[in-house]
């Protein structure tokens, strides 16, 4: 402006994913709804060949009116447009490059292919969102330990323990979809945001997505 530049950046009201977890959990519905639109944003992203590799709680942002923002793209990787992304191949990404053998991340929410030091695709970040998910309905990481050490053998190694809130039921289907994107081989988690989004959606009945129902057809018995 006159000669000098200037940065226009977006005004955003409302807290981090982690400062509303500093008190435990969130109720089913809303750890839904806020994980079906991040899973949106997520697919947004992907579409545009741009891989996050960071997502954790203090990344997601929840505005005061209910928008859910995706923060901190700076160690994002971007692949390039209409190359389905390989996490074995190292020719299709483009920008800063990462170091062989480099692990990007945040302890506890990392995928195993990342700590390996494999190339990230779409579906490290299912994994992470997974952990957030998993974090949003029990109020605590799936595979945090004491150290980094212990962190990176239990997300390798272990199988987190179930999703279990004293008072509150958890679906099973709901603790299913945690469970495929916390899958320790990419191929084994859902293959897109998208899918995952839905998935989500038919659960609660948000983001766009309308609940299945069935009704019984007259004169037959009905079958689920």
């Amino acid at each position: 402006h006159e000669g000098a530049p200037y940065i226009v950046t977006e005004l955003l009201e409302g807290d981090t994913l982690r400062e509303r977890l500093r008190s435990g959990g969130l109720g089913v519905r809303k750890a839904v709804e806020i994980a079906v639109h991040a899973a949106h944003g997520l697919a947004a992203a992907h579409e545009k060949g741009i891989i996050h590799r960071d997502l954790k709680p203090a990344n997601v942002f929840v505005t005061k009116d209910g928008h859910v923002k995706i923060l901190d793209f700076g160690v994002a990787k971007l692949i390039h447009p209409g190359v389905r992304p390989d996490p074995f191949a190292k020719t299709t990404t483009s920008g800063p490059a990462t170091d062989a053998g480099a692990v990007v991340g945040t302890a506890g929410y990392i995928s195993p292919e990342q700590l390996r030091g494999l190339p990230a695709d779409h579906r490290s970040d299912i994994f992470a969102l997974g952990c957030v998910l998993y974090e949003m309905l029990s109020g605590k990481s799936p595979f945090l330990k004491d150290t980094g050490v212990d962190t990176a053998a239990a997300i390798l190694h272990e199988e987190p323990a179930p999703i279990a809130v004293p008072g509150r039921e958890i679906p099973v289907a709901l603790r299913a979809v945690v469970e495929r994107c916390l899958e320790k081989q990419p191929e084994e988690r859902f293959q897109s945001a998208r899918d995952l989004a839905f998935d989500l959606g038919l659960l609660s009945g948000v983001s766009g997505v309308e609940r299945v129902t069935a009704e019984p057809a007259v004169g037959r018995p009905w079958r689920r």
